[in-house]
């Protein structure tokens, strides 16, 4: 039996989800000069209806009836600035997927045997950081074996767990274990093969010395890939089979590697069989081909240990820490706030020593995402061509697994897809952005913008912004205005999951819907910087970068008037229609080409509306930021095994959405609105259709009780205890006092009698206990796992 049968017999599907699991081609299929054309038609005819509908109906009605009252003027600005800014957003949509078109088309496929020529005479090196909190041992796996995987000369896979060390809950803390064993269980998995291919190449390239390979060392060559491909067959055939997840990774990461590496050692086969002869120099580069796939060095580093490292609660800082101390030995010093890293000089090392090595090259990952083969050598390859020496970050934007067993998650996929495409098209502009799930990074690039500062006499080096929670974007400005460039890579290699239920989604769409105000700022210094130099900044760029920031913002404030306020019909016009019809047209035939049903579209629209309060509620949390000068912390989507529930807010949110709808729908109508009340109409019925098929009834109802119960709870897991204090007798805490110092105040040790205290174990172990996430199937507000 198949993989995919025994999952589909192991798991109950929702209606109405996916059940296609085989992915998307890697290489886009090349768009037809025809569907080139029509999307420059799109282009032009949404520019045109729109001017046209300024024309024929607001400026029209200014010349045709003279002076308007003033609350008509009012609402005619007001609705035509809506309208225009919706536009800028559709427009910029089909110019993006324009440029995407135009690089799918002209994209030419790196030739294998091209790849192994340039690394066997190139052989830089990469460290993979994957940066991993309360994750699931099995999830983080799948991700860290996709990593060792890849074909390079030398890569070092290294997991950031940023979870507490010392949790209390039981559950947690074997958690913890399974995932701090992750790296030594998958170099004990490896080191079978990676011992045969290490010295299958090493005899090669010591014995061989001809122009020409012997048939022998040929048929040995190809028995060397049969058995790779075998090995990896039955690496697949155990993995257990949980979710689409797991199928994926099953077949298109080991089983695919294992179908790749079988052709070739029939290809080798074959040619020695038609009495062709290999050169010796090609046999070396596959037999290295070998040994860099299952050689990996992988290691686990966790810096809430040392207590000289930033324990900012969020990604950007997790992946700074570690790459703030790549180059550098340290030796380990106990302290009384727990152990520091304290650099070494140069020729002052000794045994005992901390190194963490340094490398040309970084990828980040994150730990629900996968690669798949050739990720690093093909965006290496592109790094270190001429033409890419100012590129600092290439990627290629993550795309959503197939097969999701709920249908929220399967929308949520069709979005991501969308995004890979459009994401595609921002780099023809030179517009791309970082997109923080994997990326291939050049580390000198980081280097060049590095902040630094010294918190608590320690060194904190921030590479990576974490002003914002999408840190990636604001990170894309700083390498711009440092004299850097970002592409993405047009093709698909690399995978993410996706929220599969609503309360997990909030959490995800809030923080992307956070942040993007607050860095536009810094863009306009990136142009000024960039024109000083001499560089030419196009007109399309900025408007595309723009919109990415910022168009949230206005698209959720834009709808909010579009649904509460009743515009006069005098406004209204087929024209704003037609201005839209090229964008949704567009985007259904996108959705058809990512491989799901036009009809979608609507979906998608319905899925919006009840996302509409959590875009706003970010994009207030970015303006309340601006205010302030605070950060926030991370919050990292929840991963539960049954699902996460909804906050209240933004349960009871969709159904005001429906409710506001169907009043305005009864108003129109009796006021012969006939256009608002359509507008209305089509509003309630996607929404109502998006609560029953993406939040759920039964689920809607749970939310809300779980949301009006949980403040009669009242927690005791702080609670202080008063005592009286019996005159003290302990010594004094030398340690402390040598390593801190006096700050003012009473002495520690003399402190009064009498006093009502928290005992500091006791406070020390509820603080923990209280960051850490609890197990279970549902979370209350998913903000548990956020840290």
């Amino acid at each position: 039996m198949s993989s995919t049968a025994e999952y589909t017999l192991a798991r109950k599907r929702q209606l109405g989800s996916e059940k296609r699991t085989e992915p998307l081609p890697t290489v886009h299929p090349k768009p037809s000069d025809r569907k080139i054309t029509w999307s420059r038609v799109a282009i032009v005819l949404t520019v045109l209806f729109w001017a046209i509908y300024v024309v024929t109906t607001i400026i029209r009605q200014f010349i045709d009836s003279g002076s308007q009252n003033f609350r008509f003027t009012m609402e005619a600005i007001g609705y035509t600035v809506v309208v225009t800014f919706l536009t800028f957003s559709a427009l910029m949509y089909l110019v993006a997927r324009q440029g995407a078109l135009q690089r799918f088309q002209k994209h030419v496929r790196v030739p294998r045997a091209e790849l192994d020529r340039h690394f066997a005479e190139n052989q830089p090196s990469i460290t993979v950081l994957v940066p991993s909190y309360a994750e699931e041992p099995e999830v983080v796996r799948m991700t860290l074996l996709s990593a060792a995987l890849q074909e390079f000369p030398s890569k070092r896979v290294v997991l950031l767990l940023d979870d507490n060390p010392n949790p209390t809950d039981p559950a947690v803390r074997d958690r913890l274990e399974a995932t701090r064993d992750l790296a030594h269980d998958i170099l004990a998995m490896l080191a079978e093969p990676r011992f045969r291919f290490t010295d299958a190449l090493l005899r090669y390239e010591l014995g061989d010395t001809g122009v020409y390979a012997t048939e022998e060392s040929a048929l040995e060559l190809a028995a060397h890939y049969r058995w790779a491909a075998e090995w990896l067959y039955a690496q697949a055939d155990q993995h257990a089979l949980g979710d689409h997840v797991d199928v994926f990774f099953a077949d298109q990461v080991l089983r695919a590697l294992g179908d790749d590496l079988a052709l070739t050692g029939e290809a080798v086969s074959a040619a020695i069989a038609e009495g062709a002869s290999l050169t010796s120099k090609r046999v070396a580069q596959l037999y290295r081909r070998l040994a860099w796939t299952f050689d990996a060095d992988l290691a686990v580093f966790e810096r809430k240990k040392w207590a000289s490292l930033s324990h900012e609660a969020n990604k950007a800082m997790n992946l700074n820490a570690y790459i703030g101390l790549m180059g550098g030995t340290y030796r380990v010093e106990e302290t009384p706030d727990g152990p520091i890293l304290n650099p070494v000089p140069a020729g002052q090392r000794r045994a005992g020593d901390v190194e963490i090595p340094d490398s040309d090259f970084l990828l980040t990952l994150d730990a629900d995402s996968i690669l798949l083969r050739e990720y690093c050598l093909r965006l290496t390859y592109f790094l270190q061509q001429p033409d890419n020496a100012r590129v600092a970050v290439t990627q290629t934007p993550y795309s959503s697994f197939r097969g999701a067993g709920t249908r929220i998650e399967r929308l949520a996929g069709a979005t991501t897809d969308i995004q890979h495409i459009l994401h595609q098209g921002k780099s023809y502009y030179g517009a791309t952005f970082w997109v923080g799930a994997n990326a291939v990074i050049r580390k000198r690039a980081l280097e060049d913008i590095v902040e630094t500062e010294y918190v608590g006499g320690f060194e904190v080096r921030r590479y990576i912004q974490d002003r914002t929670v999408i840190e990636d974007t604001e990170s894309s400005i700083d390498l711009g205005t440092h004299g850097w460039t970002l592409v993405n890579y047009p093709e698909r290699l690399s995978y993410s999951a996706t929220p599969p239920d609503f309360g997990s989604l909030i959490v995800q769409r809030r923080r992307w819907a956070n942040g993007g105000l607050l860095i536009l700022p810094k863009l306009w210094r990136q142009v000024k910087e960039r024109k000083r130099r001499g560089e030419s900044v196009s007109r399309i760029e900025l408007l595309l970068r723009v919109n990415y920031m910022a168009s949230i913002s206005w698209a959720s404030f834009g709808l909010v008037f579009l649904l509460a306020y009743p515009y006069d019909g005098r406004l209204l016009s087929p024209m704003v229609l037609l201005a839209a019809l090229p964008y949704f047209i567009s985007q259904a035939a996108d959705l058809r080409y990512s491989g799901y049903k036009a009809t979608d579209i609507f979906r998608i629209y319905g899925f919006n509306l009840i996302l509409l309060p959590v875009n706003l509620a970010g994009v207030l949390k970015s303006i309340q930021q601006s205010l302030t000068g605070k950060k926030i912390p991370f919050a990292r989507t929840p991963k539960v095994k049954n699902r996460t529930a909804s906050p209240l807010l933004y349960v009871l949110a969709p159904l005001a959405i429906v409710a506001f709808s169907l009043f305005t729908l009864w108003r129109d109508v009796n006021a012969q609105n006939w256009g608002n009340a359509a507008f209305a109409a089509f509003n309630a019925t996607l929404a109502i259709w998006a609560i029953v098929a993406y939040i759920g009834i039964g689920n809607t109802i749970v939310d809300i009780w779980l949301g009006m119960t949980k403040p009669l709870y009242v927690s005791t897991s702080r609670k202080r205890t008063a005592a009286v204090v019996e005159p003290v007798t302990e010594s004094l805490d030398w340690r402390s006092v040598l390593y801190h110092g006096h700050a003012g105040g009473e002495v520690p040790h003399l402190a009064g009698v009498g006093a009502v205290v928290e005992p500091a174990a006791e406070a020390h172990a509820a603080e923990a206990q209280a960051a850490e996430p609890q197990p279970g199937d549902v979370s209350v507000t998913g903000e548990k796992q956020a840290a």
